[in-house]
């Protein structure tokens, strides 16, 4: 990395370098740009560090400790082996640290040139960079700026972060799950953690404000899930309104309120997640003349741009969907704005497609059933379960369904909602179809390979145009 490099100015300057500003830099430089990227902790960011990367790990590990755990006899394993979690903590570890030196290799081959420190802007054309040491190593001058700088996470005023009551990162990163662990919030964040220390053996509970856990989801999805969490041993605690937390020398201990009952419980371990806020303070972003929107995110028009027409704002930030594939396609939109003039925009974010990477999978697109009725009026509906299909059953895993919505007037899909295993893998045709704005007639007459979990969305659409096939 360069503390001195040749000359102090840059065509674009990116500010962060989690999955949307790495790849942001990266296109603007295969457009021709000169660019610059400062990162000052995390290069692939939260994601790829203690976030998407290495919790997809351990999920990997959880799935492989439920095979054995719950289908020994069936796949005939030897019964009663138990996996270790230090080497799924092990490989995490590994994974992440050869995936971030893969950021670096492409900063390199793109001739992007990186600064490790901290960013603070000076004005709306330039920015210094601070080290570790809080010396001032360098100053850049910029024609575009794009701000990537993430968010942080929330907490609740009621439960003060310690040694026993953490946010997600100190779980991802200890060497051993406790023997019990209560999750405060049943986001997908909470729901994949709470699949991971269950799988190797915790007593989890979840304690969820809303009446329904995973409450953004559609609530056949919903319902679904929590079935499956029920099967793994995990309680689940919905409608509790936490107003206590306090550590002891060797546990934690939480209270909370259900329909004004006050209960209270006892575990090794509390693990708060409650969602994030935008990164917006620290790095003299009031400087630059950007504003912020009513929640305190970078206010971005649909081509990322903020209200100083040269600095762009993706991923986080914007609050707008909090995903890393949404952040970087947020950051080749920024970088196609800026290098070639594109008049392409994100219009409708609830059409991205969403993933909940628990056991099993949740993925969705597009709008719930309720939000469809509301918006649309007369929907068609189908659901499929993947009890019905081949592939599944050869998995052993059979457990979900495929929902898809279609607006009755116009045949087009509004909606997706699928669980079941591996069904993150099933969205990318939803989307395309949406975006393409295919109708049910033309896609029914799509093959999908046989035996494959995609044929349940072929019977959905089947379902969708009046008649299912094998259900």
């Amino acid at each position: 990395m360069s503390s001195n490099p040749q000359g102090t100015y840059f065509d674009l300057v990116v500010i962060g370098a989690g999955p949307g500003g790495y790849v942001a830099a990266i296109r603007a430089a295969q457009l021709g740009k000169s660019v610059a990227i400062v990162e000052k902790q995390y290069w692939g960011g939260v994601c790829l560090n203690i976030g998407c990367i290495p919790t997809k790990v351990l999920l990997r590990h959880a799935e492989v400790a439920n095979l054995v755990s719950r289908h020994a006899k069936a796949f005939g394993l030897p019964e009663g082996l138990s996996a270790d979690f230090s080497a799924a903590h092990t490989r995490s570890r590994e994974v992440s640290v050869g995936r971030n030196k893969g950021v670096h290799y492409l900063m390199k081959k793109n001739g992007i040139t990186e600064f490790e420190g901290a960013a603070n802007f000076v004005d709306a054309n330039s920015l210094t960079v601070t080290g570790a040491d809080g010396t001032l190593t360098d100053t850049l001058n910029f024609s575009n700026a794009i701000i990537a700088t993430g968010a942080v996470i929330r907490t609740l005023p009621v439960v003060p972060i310690g040694k026993r009551i953490t946010g997600y990162e100190e779980v991802v990163l200890a060497t051993q799950m406790p023997k019990s662990l209560v999750i405060v919030g049943a986001g997908p964040i909470g729901i994949e953690f709470a699949c991971v220390a269950a799988s190797f053996g915790s007593q989890v509970t979840i304690l969820e404000y809303q009446d329904r856990i995973l409450p953004l989801e559609d609530a056949d999805s919903s319902a679904e899930m929590a079935k499956a969490l029920k099967k793994l041993g995990i309680s689940i605690v919905t409608a509790a309104r936490v107003t206590s937390a306090v550590e002891t020398v060797n546990s934690a201990i939480v209270s909370f309120t259900v329909e004004d009952l006050e209960q209270t419980l006892e575990a090794e371990h509390i693990m708060v997640s409650v969602g994030f806020a935008p990164f917006v303070e620290g790095y003299g972003l009031e400087n630059t003349g950007v504003e912020l929107t009513a929640n305190k995110a970078i206010a971005v028009d649909s081509q990322l741009r903020t209200t100083v027409p040269h600095i762009f704002a993706i991923g986080d930030v914007t609050a707008k969907l909090s995903l890393a594939h949404v952040a970087e396609a947020q950051g080749i939109l920024a970088a196609e704005v800026i290098g070639a003039d594109s008049k392409r925009e994100i219009a409708d974010y609830r059409f991205m497609p969403r993933a909940v990477y628990s056991l099993p999978q949740v993925a969705s697109f597009g709008l719930t059933e309720a939000e469809a009725s509301a918006e649309f009026g007369e929907l068609k509906v189908a659901k499929f379960p993947f009890v019905a299909n081949g592939k599944a059953h050869a998995f052993g895993e059979t457990t979900g369904f495929v929902k898809l919505i279609a607006n009755a007037s116009t045949g087009l899909l509004v909606g997706g909602h699928m669980v079941g295993p591996e069904v993150s893998e099933l969205l990318p045709e939803l989307t395309l179809a949406a975006e393409a704005k295919l109708t049910i007639d033309e896609l029914i007459h799509n093959v999908h390979a046989h035996p494959t979990l995609s044929e349940s969305l072929q019977e959905a659409l089947h379902g969708l145009a009046g008649q299912m096939i094998n259900f």
